[in-house]
């Protein structure tokens, strides 16, 4: 009796844990995404929006100015206001540059949804992604400028 309960338990485990896991393709396709959005800032290359950024964008953010010593009142972007803000933000090349933060971190990638974290030069994003038409495309971005606990341990 106690082994065929230590099987069934170990099964269940089993199949659970097996459950869990993404394939690897998802969380490539959700990293690749992610990166797509910040060079499209990095590189002003607003082609790289059209492939992993979805029209229904909402993002939203807080801009913090060293002048007021205080964060902006939350910020708007949908998807044409992204276009044309990525396509004149760093074409000088003085915005971002090769040793300019661009870090991915994958939270949680499900069938149909995903969450990330982005770090750039101009803060952090918390992204939300869809699976659409088996394609990883981004949804949601909660922004801000770095954090200013992240600049006092600097």
């Amino acid at each position: 009796m106690k082994k065929a309960i230590a099987s069934v338990l170990l099964t269940v485990s089993t199949v659970s844990a097996l459950a869990q896991t993404t394939p690897t393709d998802d969380v490539a396709g959700v990293k690749q995404a992610c990166f797509n959005y910040i060079d499209t800032f990095y590189k002003a290359d607003t082609t790289l929006a059209y492939q992993s950024i979805h029209p229904s964008l909402q993002k939203r953010g807080f801009s913090y100015s060293e002048k007021t010593s205080s964060y902006s009142k939350q910020l708007e972007m949908p998807f044409p206001a992204l276009i044309r803000l990525a396509s004149t933000w760093n074409k000088d090349g003085k915005r971002a540059n090769a040793d300019s933060p661009r870090v991915v971190d994958v939270f949680e990638v499900a069938d149909k949804t995903a969450t990330a974290k982005v770090t750039a030069v101009w803060g952090i994003d918390y992204i939300h992604l869809m699976k659409d038409n088996g394609r990883w495309m981004i949804v949601n971005v909660l922004w801000q400028s770095p954090p200013k606990s992240l600049q006092a341990m600097k």
